[in-house]
């Protein structure tokens, strides 16, 4: 899959504005302090977010964006992976900055404090359809947020900009392959039970998520291709044996490894469902901690 014909299927990606970002409030966590910060990702647009920072860190650390789930529950962005709500499994942003990383949880579009249907699905329909019928695409929308996120990241002063890795479940494991294979700056990632491509999600069980429908995508290739286009960057795919957003991993690790280092691609498959378990986190961990530290 060529970058650049991917990039005319995706259609025009927003414009960079100015974040003119501000913090909002700072709480103590013992170990680390939590700010909620907001930035722009387009000239009408505000982001939220959590950055957790460690109190006890080097001049510049290495950062971790920390992508949330979906689930379908879309009242949970942000809040989830820094501990505040929903699953304990899902707080990596805390125990990667008790790890000593600054981590960063912004909500994607639709999710949390960007959903303005009542924490319904309305809003990322509205935000695919509207997009679809200009020849956009809200893959190029999410995409573009995510590489906005990066932005504020380098604006920090706390932040080593050559050691910025992603991290995500689900969703966030989608988007931890996607955003690599777009933004060169991220300088690892790990993807949980979200590697599934396109041919193995056109069942009546998973189907294509709103943010990755792309009109005539699968002429242009699969996710195999994606994968590639990540390439030299660290990769841990990180999978299940019973998870339908799973299925084809080995397949798709095995076309994509001939552009990778050996080192930098790695591929595990745990037993279970749709988890991101403390054995799988610490794996995840370990994973990071070879690339950035």
């Amino acid at each position: 899959m060529d970058k650049n014909t991917l990039l005319t299927a995706l259609g025009e990606f927003p414009q960079k504005t100015p974040l003119k970002s501000r913090t909002l409030e700072s709480v103590d966590c013992g170990s680390y302090f939590r700010e909620k910060v907001e930035y722009y990702t387009e000239p009408d647009e505000i982001v939220r977010a959590y950055i957790c920072i460690p109190w006890n860190r080097k001049l510049k650390t290495p950062a971790i964006f920390c992508h949330h789930q979906h689930d379908w529950n879309f009242a949970l962005g942000k809040s989830e992976v820094v501990g505040l709500a929903g699953d304990p499994d899902q707080k990596y942003a805390v125990e990667l900055a008790k790890r000593g990383y600054i981590t960063f949880a912004p909500d994607a579009i639709g999710f949390e404090e960007r959903n303005w249907s009542g924490s319904t699905f309305e809003t990322c329909y509205f935000e695919l359809t509207s997009r679809l019928v200009k020849g956009r695409t809200l893959l190029a929308k999410v995409l573009h947020d995510a590489s906005a996120g990066i932005d504020y990241l380098e604006s920090r002063d706390e932040v080593d900009p050559s050691r910025i890795g992603f991290i995500g479940h689900s969703y966030g494991g989608r988007m931890a392959i996607w955003a690599p294979a777009f933004d060169k700056r991220i300088q690892a990632s790990v993807s949980n039970c979200g590697c599934v491509d396109y041919k193995d999600s056109l069942t009546r069980d998973a189907g294509i998520q709103m943010e990755f429908c792309v009109p005539n995508i699968m002429q242009l290739g699969d996710v195999e291709g994606v994968v590639a286009l990540v390439a030299p960057t660290p990769l841990y795919i990180s999978a299940t044996d019973q998870d339908k957003w799973s299925r084809g991993a080995e397949q798709l690790v095995n076309s994509a490894k001939s552009h990778f280092p050996q080192e930098n691609l790695k591929l595990r498959v745990w037993p279970g469902g749709h988890v991101f378990t403390k054995a799988m986190r610490e794996d995840a961990y370990q994973f990071l901690d070879r690339h950035l530290l």
